[in-house]
C-alpha cells in the first residue's frame, strides 16, 4: 500500500494565521475543504472520518482551523466567535484561494464540506468564489445562518440531515427555498434515517461519507468508485492522529 502523508499548511488571513492539514492522495484530481462546526476544530473526529473516506474515494482534503489559537481559546469561554458566520466565511475564502496557489492542488476543482455552523460559512464562501467552488455538502448544517448569502450560491448543494434532528431538518427545508440562484436539480436534501445531529448512530456517518463522495464525484468531475494508488493498487490513507475528546 502507498502511504500518503498529511502536510501541515498555514493559511494567512487578515485576522491571523490558520493551521490546516492537507492530504492529496495519488489519484486526486479535486480537493475538498472542510469547515468545522461551532466549538470544534480541524481535529473534529467526525470530519476526519469523512475526510478519510473522501481520500479513499480519490479526493484531496484540507481540514482547517477557522480561528487562530488565541481566538479559539477565547471562544471556548465566550462562544462569541463560533456563530460569527461572516468571520468564518472570511477565513474560508483565503483558504480557497490558497488551494489554487499550492502546487499540489493548483487548478483542481474545489468542493466545500461544512458541518453545523461551518455549513453556513461554507455557503457564504461559495457565494463569494463562484468560479472556484464547484460543489457544497452540508452535514447537520445550519444553512439558515448564511442569511442573505444563500441567494448568491451557485455551487450545487447537498444538505445531509438526520431524521431525528427535526428542528435542523426544518431549517434546512426552509433554506432550500432561499437558494434561488440554483436550479432545483442542483440542490437536494438527503435524510439519514434514525440519525441525530451528530450522526453518532451505527452506520450514520458512513452514510454521510457515501452521499458526500457521490455528490462530489458528480459535480467535481473527479474521484474514483474504488480506492486506487499510482500503480493501480490500493493506497493507504494517513495514519489517524490521536483523537481528542468529541467537542
Amino acid at each position: 500500500m502507498v502511504q500518503v502523508a498529511t502536510e501541515p499548511v498555514i493559511v494567512k488571513t487578515p485576522g491571523g494565521d490558520l493551521e490546516g492539514d492537507l492530504v492529496v492522495p495519488p489519484p486526486a484530481r479535486a480537493v475538498v475543504l472542510f469547515a468545522h462546526g461551532s466549538g470544534s476544530s480541524r481535529h473534529s473526529p467526525r470530519n476526519r472520518a469523512v475526510a478519510e473516506s473522501l481520500q479513499s474515494a480519490g479526493f484531496g482534503t484540507m481540514l482547517l482551523d477557522l480561528l487562530t489559537p488565541e481566538e479559539a481559546k477565547r471562544d471556548q469561554h465566550t462562544h462569541e466567535l463560533r456563530f460569527d458566520i461572516d468571520l468564518l466565511a472570511d477565513r474560508l475564502v483565503p483558504a480557497i484561494d490558497e488551494l489554487d496557489a499550492w502546487s499540489a492542488t493548483r487548478g483542481m476543482p474545489v468542493g466545500l464540506f461544512g458541518a453545523s455552523t461551518g455549513a453556513a460559512a461554507a455557503l457564504k464562501a461559495a457565494g463569494r468564489r463562484p468560479d472556484r467552488v464547484a460543489a457544497v455538502v452540508s452535514r447537520g448544517g445550519r444553512p439558515d445562518l448564511a442569511g442573505d448569502g444563500l441567494d448568491s450560491v451557485r455551487a450545487p448543494t447537498l444538505l445531509v440531515v438526520g431524521s431525528n434532528d427535526r428542528e435542523v431538518l426544518n431549517l434546512n427545508r426552509q433554506a432550500v427555498e432561499l437558494l434561488t440562484a440554483l436550479p432545483l436539480t442542483d440542490v437536494k436534501i438527503e435524510i439519514v434515517p434514525h440519525a441525530g445531529h451528530l450522526f453518532e448512530e451505527p452506520g450514520a456517518l458512513e452514510r454521510v461519507s457515501e452521499l458526500a463522495a457521490d455528490w462530489f464525484r458528480t459535480y467535481l468531475g473527479a474521484g474514483v468508485e474504488r480506492p486506487t494508488g499510482p500503480d493501480g493498487g490500493h493506497w493507504k490513507p494517513p495514519a489517524p492522529r490521536r483523537r481528542p475528546p468529541p467537542m
